[in-house]
Order: structure tokens, then C-alpha cells, then sequence
């Protein structure tokens, strides 16, 4: 695929913006085309952007921590497990929690502590016995139980702690891949791609921005969705041309003078984080809406926090200012 640039002067940076998505997109081309041929070759490939079932129940200490928990948990809901050797009840509870992790298939990780081996972890989460069970969402701290509980209580609970991730913060979890261990060298993203089904339509796209014609660009984003809900270059698209689309007839001074006066007003705040976004000031939008979170309730409440998710698209998951405003948002929630 060949790279296309959009013409949206004075937008944050989309340009740049795209370009990543572009690059991750042909990254995750270059995954289906080498599992493609894998699978040609009598082989099964791992799918695009896929972790093994190995990948969701691992061992962490206070070293990698902050990478393999409050990191990832940006990504995925991470279930905490604090046990040692000794404890009988753990012997229980632990295989339990990773026969109902690997259930959830890749929607939750578990991440196993050993209390003899990480005391510092053991204070710092203020345990005064075990098993004990935390979960980390979008860096936030959350504790579930304590001891040993009913299968379907923890079913419950952890069915819970995936709604929430959805429904609050956009976090739907990692792609699981049965057949990821061990499977064929993945092709290089740099490595010429045959043009995919959509390229036509995604084109369209950007030539209806180009002119100006949101509605159509828009419209053509839709249709790619509408057979390939998880195109990368689509979402991202579509939700920069709905941004442009939302702030195409606004009037500056008046939306940010309202927001000014009406610091707690979600509609006005919403509008003009709008146009920080397209401005470029990526984090006063988020820092904006996260603040009006704070101080709504209800309705209004989740209008702003719906507003900031698709916010979150138009920025790309993998940047980092998405992931600090992310944990910003769970501390107002919780």
C-alpha cells in the first residue's frame, strides 16, 4: 500500500497521526500475509498483533512491575494473584483464577505475585493476608477479594472488571492466537504488500477529505467498517473525520468563552476540547474532559467520558498521551 497523506491543515497533527496508523496497518498486512502463507505451506500462522495463551497468566516481580502490569494494563484488564508456596487456600484459588483467565481469552492477564519473593510489593498494596486479588485498569488499582471465594462469585467479579475496562476507559483486551507459540518467523513490515480490498474505498476516503466533502468521507470510512469492523486505517479515519465534522462551523472564541464561564456546563467543555484536539493540544483536550469528569454525574458524566474514548481514537492507542490520560481518567472514577 502506498502511503497517503490527508490535507487537513490546522488539525492536530494528523498527518503524523495517520502515518502511524498507516505504518501499523501495513505491520498487521504483512502478519496476515506471512500466516496466510504459512497456512498455504501446510503451517498455521499466528493472526495479526496476537499473543499466545502462554501471554496471559505470567509471573511478575517488583523489577518489571511497572512494564508488565501498569503498562500493560492500558492494553488489557490485569488481575493481581498475591501467593506464596506455603498457603494452602492460594493452592486453591490460583489454578481457579488461570483456568477462568485463559476462559476469558484474552480479555483479562493474570499476573501472579509471590509474596516471600516481592515483600516490597506486599506493603506497597497493604496485605495483611493471602490469597488476596487486586486488578489494575488503565494504571488504577482496584482490590476484588480476599481468600478463597466461590467460582462463580469470582466469575462475577471478573466479568464486572471486563464491562468496566469497556465500557469506561475503550480497553477491550488482547487478540489470543491458539497456534502463536511456535509458529513461522512473521514477515517484515517493510516488505512490498499486495494492495488489500478496501484500498479503493479507504482511498475515496481521503480524496472526499481532501476536498471537503466530510459527509463522503465519512460515509466511505463507514462502508470499510461495516465488512472489517477492525480496520485500523478505517477507525482512525473515521474518527478524525468526524472530528472535523463536529468543529467545521464552530466559532472559536464563542465555545471557548463559553467553556470559560461554565467550567462544569459537559456540553461546553466537550466542544471545546474538541478544539484543543484539532488545535494540537492534545493533552489540555484530555486533561479538559478528564477534569469535567471529575466534577459530573450521571448522564453528563458519561457523556464526557464517551466523548474522551473517541478522543483516544482519533490519537491512536499506542501513544503515550493516551495511556496518562487513560490512568487519569480511572483515578476520577474510582
Amino acid at each position: 500500500m502506498q502511503p497517503r497523506n490527508m490535507s487537513m491543515s490546522g488539525v492536530v497533527d494528523l498527518a503524523a497521526v495517520k502515518a502511524a496508523g498507516e505504518a501499523k496497518a501495513k505491520s498487521e498486512q504483512a502478519r496476515a500475509e506471512a500466516a496466510r502463507q504459512a497456512g498455504q505451506a501446510g503451517g498455521a500462522g499466528p493472526s495479526a498483533g496476537a499473543v499466545p495463551p502462554s501471554a496471559l497468566v505470567v509471573d511478575v516481580d517488583e523489577a518489571g512491575f511497572e512494564r508488565d502490569v501498569l503498562q500493560l494494563s492500558a492494553e488489557v484488564p490485569v488481575v493481581l494473584d498475591f501467593w506464596a508456596e506455603w498457603c494452602e487456600p492460594c493452592k486453591q484459588l490460583s489454578p481457579l483464577l488461570e483456568r477462568l483467565t485463559l476462559e476469558a481469552n484474552g480479555r483479562l492477564v493474570l499476573a501472579k505475585v509471590d509474596v516471600d519473593a516481592n515483600q516490597m510489593l506486599m506493603q506497597q498494596f497493604q496485605i495483611q493476608g493471602i490469597p488476596a486479588v487486586f486488578a489494575v485498569v488503565a494504571g488504577q488499582v482496584l482490590p476484588l477479594f480476599q481468600g478463597v471465594a466461590p467460582e462463580q462469585q469470582i466469575r462475577d467479579t471478573l466479568a464486572q472488571l471486563v464491562q468496566v475496562a469497556e465500557e469506561r476507559f475503550g480497553i477491550i483486551g488482547l487478540e489470543v492466537d491458539p497456534n502463536a507459540e511456535g509458529a513461522a518467523p512473521v514477515a517484515s513490515a517493510t516488505d512490498e504488500i499486495p494492495a488489500g480490498p478496501y484500498d479503493a474505498l479507504l482511498e475515496a476516503a481521503v480524496v472526499a477529505l481532501d476536498a471537503g466533502d466530510l459527509g463522503g468521507a465519512v460515509q466511505a470510512y463507514k462502508n470499510v467498517l461495516a465488512d472489517d469492523p477492525g480496520n485500523t486505517e478505517a477507525k482512525l479515519g473515521l474518527a478524525q473525520a468526524e472530528l472535523l465534522t463536529r468543529v467545521q462551523h464552530m466559532n472559536p472564541q464563542a465555545v471557548r468563552a463559553a467553556a470559560a464561564e461554565n467550567p462544569r456546563d459537559p456540553a461546553a467543555q466537550i466542544a471545546a476540547a474538541d478544539l484543543d484536539l484539532v488545535g494540537g493540544h492534545v493533552e489540555d483536550a484530555f486533561g479538559r474532559l478528564v477534569d469535567t469528569v471529575r466534577v459530573t454525574f450521571g448522564e453528563d458524566r458519561d457523556a464526557v467520558r464517551l466523548r474522551l474514548l473517541e478522543l483516544f481514537e482519533v490519537i491512536g492507542a499506542d501513544d503515550p498521551r493516551v495511556s496518562a490520560a487513560r490512568t487519569a481518567l480511572a483515578r476520577v472514577l474510582f
